[in-house]
């Protein structure tokens, strides 16, 4: 059974860094997606980030240049570097892979970029 379990949420203050990482138990293979999702009170879930197996990492326009997506080496960890956060990032963050057999999230994981 895969599970997916995000951490290195918390509170931050404006211009603030946080380091989110998302691991992967369980026999997980052939991922070919792998993104990061918020959803902030009141609001739908949004697309963060997004990096492909072998490909470019894309973003959302809110994060572009303040945002990096990485992969750890193997196909079970998935990164994400905030920085210059806002208080318009304050959201649960959710991992999500793509494989072959199915997609998967995370339980999820709470930023708050308040003062």
């Amino acid at each position: 059974q895969v599970q997916l379990v995000e951490s290195g949420g918390g509170l931050v203050q404006p211009g603030g860094s946080l380091r989110l990482s998302c691991a992967a138990s369980g026999s997980i293979f052939s991922v070919y997606a792998m993104r990061w999702y918020r959803q902030a009170p009141g609001k739908q879930r949004e697309l963060v980030a997004a990096i492909t197996k072998g490909g470019s990492p894309n973003y959302a326009d809110s994060v572009q240049g303040r945002f990096a997506i990485s992969r750890g080496n193997g196909e079970n960890t998935l990164y994400l570097q905030m920085n210059s956060l806002k208080p318009e990032d304050t959201a649960v963050y959710y991992c999500n892979f793509l494989t072959v057999g199915g997609g998967y999230w995370g339980q999820g994981t709470q930023v708050t970029v308040s003062s």
